[in-house]
């Protein structure tokens, strides 16, 4: 019953690893770069969430839409900083843009609330249910519920919409997209939001139950980015894939050693993955794209 509890809470942190996964993933293939600033942009969210509560004393779910929200706006100005000015430029000068970005967003956090971790509002009122024997918190079931209702709904717009076909035509080609009439900057801009708004969803999932520090954007990128490699660059299903695992073999390893062991176990891992499969699990053929 141990095992099925830790399996458990680790889906539900997969989960919210996932949301960052799929920004991640988004940013990278409509530009061609990684977007450093990504998991401070988590921390961004969940430091959003925090100061809601203090407008607005009521359950965190009903300040997720409003999370969103303005992280998406954050996310257009992510663009119009970090990438609008500099989208002619090599991949590596976005690379830099983001980076001291990163670091602005972590120093402000810092500066406004403080560098101890804070705690977000649960989605829910709190307390535990049975699992099939297990005892599992109630805002661990409804960070796996939320965060599976966002990635459902992005997957819905990226494959049922024109506009997501705009997207994701803006991702595969941005030359033949502009040549067939679709604005490919408004595209990218549009995906930077979109991205900073899971990032966001994801920090307030994540502050109330493992809480949040202005310096967590760091490690929320490299947990990213892991889960990225192991699921084969670029791969939307295979980086969600991947988030879940490296959730699952933190959350279990954690519970046997600790949190350090876990981490450096994690790295080891990776290092193993991509000595055999040098294109990750789920790894694409060369040529293609995903």
């Amino acid at each position: 019953m141990e095992l099925l509890q830790l399996a458990i809470n680790g889906i539900a942190l997969g989960a919210a690893y996932a949301l960052v996964a799929l920004g991640f993933v988004l940013t990278l293939k409509a530009t061609g770069a990684v977007n450093f600033a990504q998991g401070d942009l988590v921390t961004a969210g969940g430091f959003l969430a925090v100061a809601l509560a203090g407008l607005l004393p009521v359950p965190g779910i009903l300040l997720l839409p409003i999370v969103v929200l303005a992280m998406a706006g954050i996310g257009l100005a992510v663009a119009t900083l970090s990438w609008w000015p500099l989208r002619d430029r090599p991949p590596a000068t976005m690379f830099i843009s983001t980076i001291a970005l990163g670091i602005v967003i972590q120093n402000g956090l810092n500066g406004v609330f403080g560098a101890e971790p804070r705690a977000a509002p649960p989605l829910f009122t709190g307390g535990h249910v049975e699992v099939f024997g297990a005892v599992v918190a109630r805002q661990s079931l409804a960070i796996l519920a939320v965060a599976a209702i966002l990635i459902a709904g992005v997957h819905l717009l990226l494959g049922r919409t024109q506009l997501g076909r705009m997207l994701r035509a803006t991702a595969q080609d941005r030359a033949v997209a502009s040549a067939l009439g679709i604005r490919t900057g408004a595209m990218v801009m549009l995906t930077f939001a979109l991205a900073a708004a899971l990032s966001g969803a994801a920090g307030l999932l994540l502050a109330n139950r493992y809480f949040i520090a202005p310096t967590d954007g760091g490690g929320f990128i490299v947990k990213a980015y892991i889960a990225v490699v192991i699921g084969g660059w670029g791969r939307v299903g295979g980086a969600l894939a991947g988030a879940m695992l490296v959730a699952l073999f933190e959350t279990i390893v954690a519970a046997w050693f600790d949190q350090a062991v876990a981490t450096g176990l994690l790295y080891a891992a990776l290092l193993a993955i991509l000595a055999v499969r040098p294109r990750g699990l789920f790894g694409e053929a060369t040529g293609r794209r995903a």
